[in-house]
């Protein structure tokens, strides 16, 4: 990860993410978590407010951070319909690579049940 190299050079990073559960597996050292749709990693556009209150959050996550790894959540929600808000972001058809994940899943799935019904 990207993070990685770049604490390696001696300078300290924060990650502001929508996913921050995926932060520790990859070694991000500090992550601020945030409930908010895709794209939106700070807030809705053009609301300036909301956006410099997580990046002043993401620096003091920075600055604060004792232990590796450490992962921390903004407790704001986004304002509206998360699953509309979805929706706009959401392509209309699956990407290539994702329906190919897709159907591997399906596939790995199917072959657990499988392999659980010809258990004695």
């Amino acid at each position: 990860m990207l993070a990685r190299v770049i604490e390696a050079a001696g300078i300290s990073t924060v990650l502001v993410s929508m996913m921050p559960y995926w932060s520790e597996p990859f070694g991000v050292p500090r992550t601020l978590g945030v409930e908010f749709p895709f794209v939106h990693p700070l807030g809705h556009a053009g609301d300036r407010q909301e956006q410099m209150k997580v990046i002043r959050e993401a620096l003091r996550v920075l600055r604060d951070a004792r232990e590796p790894r450490t992962v921390e959540h903004l407790p704001d929600k986004w304002s509206g319909d998360h699953e509309e808000w979805y929706r706009r972001w959401q392509p209309p058809e699956l990407p290539p690579i994702i329906a190919w994940l897709r159907e591997q899943q399906r596939k790995q799935a199917e072959e657990r049940r499988e392999g659980e019904g010809s258990k004695p």
